[in-house]
């Protein structure tokens, strides 16, 4: 891991310290055209001088954030990308056509992609005024017009560079804080009906011991015990769902039913139909805990009663129908929020719930988009 994070580290300072290279080639390779000695004296200095300012401009400190200027406050880094704008401008004036204009631009850009608008704006106006006076001063306006007009396209595509990093940044911050939301309520809805009945059970055994009816007592003991297991074993049903590697739902459903037959000696039948397709992870959870509930409740208000669950894939929809036959014996008494916690789970999907009694049976359908 550490090679790796300095390997990401240095190929940036590498590239940066390439172009810098690349500029003071170019410049030299550029400068052959010059008489005097003394010229291309002044000349390899400001080029020089233009790579030293790029270099602590866009080369990383070793001290980590960069520090600011004592009086003016403003960060060294964007003094000197400002600098190198200006020592870019003069040294294009004095050596036409070389490689000042691509650091020109090169600064200009860089601003507006790494700074926000109040810094990067007097930079790409340092450039664009130095630009146009120092045609003025020398009697070629349109070529150095020309260059403005570039320079200002440059500096508009870095900034909307910058600014759809920002919103894809604060997309994905809106995803993260999204997901945690939906954590947050799925484990709360799994530990708010686990711990609320283990209360209830451990409450009435208190009572029936004080009433020394210990057998009763140890029962509901043992009711909570297996509350606090299938609480258990839900919370990791619903992490490994929010992980995304919970199994495919056909799967996930053959299982619940198995769990139903295994608790309650009654058949639990799994019919699907359509074309199976993975949905996205938060409607497959929502689908899976609808099924729990669902059985769930035979189990409590319908001892006795087999249940069947169809699980069906209907173009841009999935339907979850949990169907089990009146019993003759009741069961539970209801009045908990299982049916709402399911109804307000599909309507954050944009899905329907509807529940009730059919002729003779009670019916659970789940209808979301898929």
């Amino acid at each position: 891991m550490t090679t790796r994070l300095r390997d990401t580290t240095i190929a940036p300072v590498v590239l940066r310290a390439g172009v810098i290279v690349l500029f003071l080639i170019a410049q030299a390779g550029s400068g052959a055209g010059f008489g005097l000695a003394g010229e291309r004296l002044a000349v390899t200095l400001l080029a020089f001088a233009v790579a030293g300012s790029l270099a602590v401009a866009i080369l990383p400190s070793a001290t980590g954030p960069s520090p600011r200027l004592p009086l003016l406050g403003v960060p060294v880094k964007v003094a000197a990308l400002g600098l190198t704008v200006l020592l870019a401008v003069w040294l294009d004036a004095v050596a036409v056509d070389g490689p000042a204009v691509a650091v020109l631009l090169f600064g200009v850009g860089t601003a507006a992609v790494r700074h926000p608008l109040a810094r990067s704006l007097p930079i790409g106006g340092l450039g664009l005024g130095g630009l146009l006076t120092a045609g003025a001063a020398a009697g070629a306006l349109e070529r150095d017009l020309s260059l403005a007009f570039s320079l200002c396209m440059v500096f508009m595509i870095a900034y909307s560079i910058r600014e759809r990093r920002a919103a894809r940044t604060a997309q994905d911050r809106e995803a993260v804080l999204a997901e945690r939301a939906r954590i947050a309520r799925e484990i709360h809805d799994i530990l708010a009906h686990s711990l609320s009945a283990q209360i209830v059970h451990l409450e009435g055994a208190r009572m029936l011991l004080r009433a020394d009816r210990a057998g009763e007592a140890l029962e509901r003991v043992e009711r909570a015990g297996d509350l606090a297991r299938n609480g258990l074993e839900e919370a990791r049903r619903a992490v490994s769902a929010l992980r995304e590697n919970q199994p495919p739902l056909p799967e996930a459903l053959r299982r619940l039913a198995e769990e139903f037959h295994a608790a309650t000696g009654q058949e639990c039948t799994l019919l699907t139909s359509g074309r199976e397709r993975r949905l996205p992870p938060e409607t497959e959870l929502a689908v899976i805990r609808t099924a729990q509930e669902a059985v769930t409740n035979v189990r409590r208000h319908a001892p006795g009663s087999p249940a069947t669950v169809r699980l069906g894939f209907h173009g841009g929809s999935c339907e979850l129908e949990v169907t089990n036959p009146l019993a003759d014996s009741p069961g539970t008494p209801g009045g908990g929020y299982g049916i709402v916690g399911m109804r307000e789970r599909a309507e954050l999907l944009g899905g329907t719930l509807e529940s009730g009694e059919r002729e003779e049976i009670f019916l659970v359908r789940l209808r979301v988009p898929a």
